[in-house]
């Protein structure tokens, strides 16, 4: 029988600084079958596990549609995600997962797309972002918005030109008031405020997004006055992931384990978890 708890072990290719305390780590399965067959869904997560420390929950920033390798990426917090960033390439580190549930991508075929996202809750969206344009013909419009609070916080950048430079997809970003650099360039303001201004289309269209709490309750309720429904807007409580197989009980919203259930739900079921939304 597998151990749950076991990790496999992942070689650190690659590293990203991203933004103050923000790094991306590329990363491939020491065992090279496992390099080849290694199969998930965008929107799943992981833990990740410096040794000796602990680990450490986190989405996979990756698309499905990229095969041979994983990216994560995350922000120094603490203990573990410290020990992460103090490693280098070629070290190794611990992988446990896929765990949760994922965006349904094949029912949206046809749709036009939304991502909106705030600071360190794009990565999540960045694998659902690749997964579409990689299949850019199942898909209509793409519109991404995305802010931080300043200018240095934002990440990856190189990416978000590229989106910008692709010609059929719309990006539009912002930064909070007083996180402008004399060349900024983009938007000033919250991201529910220029979500707003922004008016994408709510005609065929799905958004998702994800960010700081308080942002995705402003983002669902700025999406609502656009005309999108509860039922078309996803978004991922990946911040309540903790042991990722629903037994340590942390996850647990009222009588709903988030690690078991989600972590993707639409508006209409996050609103049934939290009164306050």
């Amino acid at each position: 029988m597998n151990n749950l708890y076991l990790p496999h072990l992942a070689t650190i290719e690659d590293i990203y600084e991203e933004a103050p305390d923000v790094r991306s780590f590329r990363l491939v399965f020491k065992d090279e079958r496992l390099r080849d067959t290694f199969d998930f869904k965008a929107g799943q997560f992981a833990l990740y596990s410096a040794f000796g420390l602990g680990e450490s929950t986190f989405c996979i920033a990756s698309p499905p549609t990229r095969k041979g390798y994983v990216q994560c990426t995350f922000r120094r917090t603490g203990r573990v995600t410290g020990g992460l960033a103090e490693m280098s390439i070629g070290d190794v580190i611990g992988f446990r997962g896929p765990y949760g549930n994922h965006f349904p991508v094949d029912d949206w075929k046809g749709r036009n797309m939304v991502f909106i996202a705030g600071g360190i809750g794009l990565p999540p969206v960045r694998s659902l972002i690749w997964n579409v344009l990689d299949r850019r013909e199942d898909f209509g419009n793409i519109t991404i918005v995305y802010g931080a609070r300043t200018a240095a916080d934002l990440v990856y950048k190189n990416e978000l030109k590229h989106w910008a430079g692709m010609g059929d997809v719309r990006v539009v970003e912002t930064v909070d008031p007083g996180g402008e650099t004399p060349d900024w360039k983009g938007k000033i303001g919250f991201v529910p405020t220029v979500l707003e201004e922004a008016a994408p289309s709510s005609k065929d269209a799905v958004a998702v997004t994800c960010g700081p709490p308080i942002m995705i309750k402003f983002v669902i309720n700025a999406l609502g006055k656009l005309g999108f429904a509860d039922g078309s807007i996803y978004t991922t409580l990946e911040n309540r992931m903790k042991c990722g197989i629903g037994k340590c009980g942390r996850c647990n919203v009222g009588d709903i384990y988030i690690c078991k259930e989600g972590p993707v739900y639409t508006a209409a079921e996050v609103k049934r978890m939290y009164n306050d939304f």
